[in-house]
C-alpha cells in the first residue's frame, strides 16, 4: 500500500543528464519517494537550502557550474544542523575521486550506471541515517523543554532564626513554603513531627491548666 504523499520523503535528483536523472527519479518514485529532479547545481542548491528541503539528496558528481562535491561542501558549512543525507552519484572509478566527495562532506555514493540492488540498499541506509537523526533532534527538543521547567533553589537563602521565615528579592518576609513554591515545582503536604507535636502537647496543657476556675479557699 502507497504512503500518504505528506508522509513521502523528498528526495531531490540533481544530474544534466536528463536520461539518467529520469530514470533514477522514475525508480525513486516506484519506492515511494516524493521525487524532485533538477538540471544543474545552481537549481539544486537553491532546493537545499529552501524552506521545503529535501531529506534526501542524489547529487551528480559532475555538473555544470556547482558540481555534486561542491554542494555537499556548501550543505555542512552553511547548514550544519540540517538533517539531510547526501549520495554522490558517480562515473568516476578511481577512489581519489569518491573519497574527495566523501570528504567534501557527502554521506554516500552511487556509481553510473547505479545497481538498482545497491541504489536501494544505499538509499534505504540514508533513510535510517535520517530516521534516526529526526528522533534524537525530537528528543533533545523534549529534554530542553523540560530542563527549562524545572525551577533550581540556588544560592544564600536569609532565614529568620526566629521566625523561620525568608527574606524574597522583594526585601518581604515570607513563609517557607510560599518562598519555595514560587521557586520551584514543590508542593506541600502539612504534617506535625513528633518532637513539635510533644511541645505543643505541653503548650496545650498548660493553657488548660491556666483556663481552670480556681477553687474557693
Amino acid at each position: 500500500m502507497a504512503k500518504p504523499r505528506e508522509e513521502c520523503i523528498k528526495v531531490l535528483v540533481a544530474d544534466d543528464d536528463r536520461i539518467a536523472a529520469a530514470v533514477l527519479a522514475q525508480t525513486l518514485s516506484r519506492w515511494e519517494f516524493d521525487v524532485t529532479v533538477v538540471g544543474d547545481g545552481a537549481e539544486a542548491w537553491r532546493h537545499l537550502e529552501g524552506v521545503a528541503a529535501p531529506t534526501l539528496a542524489v547529487l551528480d558528481r559532475m555538473m555544470p557550474g556547482l558540481d555534486g562535491a561542491e554542494i555537499c561542501r556548501r550543505v555542512r558549512r552553511d547548514m550544519p544542523s540540517a538533517n539531510m543525507y547526501l549520495v554522490l552519484l558517480t562515473s568516476l572509478g578511481r577512489g581519489e575521486d569518491v573519497v574527495s566527495g566523501l570528504d567534501a562532506g557527502a554521506d554516500d555514493y552511487v556509481t553510473k550506471p547505479f545497481d538498482v540492488d545497491e541504489l536501494r540498499a544505499r538509499i534505504q541506509v540514508g533513510v535510517r541515517v535520517v530516521t534516526l537523526q529526526e528522533k534524537l533532534s525530537q528528543r533533545v527538543s523534549e529534554l530542553q523543554a523540560a530542563l527549562t521547567n524545572v525551577k533550581q533553589l540556588h544560592g544564600l537563602l536569609p532565614i529568620c532564626s526566629y521566625c523561620k521565615r525568608i527574606r524574597g528579592d522583594d526585601q518581604y518576609w515570607q513563609q517557607v513554603e510560599s518562598y519555595i513554591a514560587a521557586r520551584s515545582d514543590a508542593q506541600f503536604s502539612h504534617g506535625i513531627c513528633p518532637p513539635c507535636y510533644e511541645k505543643l502537647e505541653v503548650e496545650i496543657e498548660e493553657q488548660r491548666r491556666k483556663m481552670r476556675p480556681r477553687r474557693p479557699q
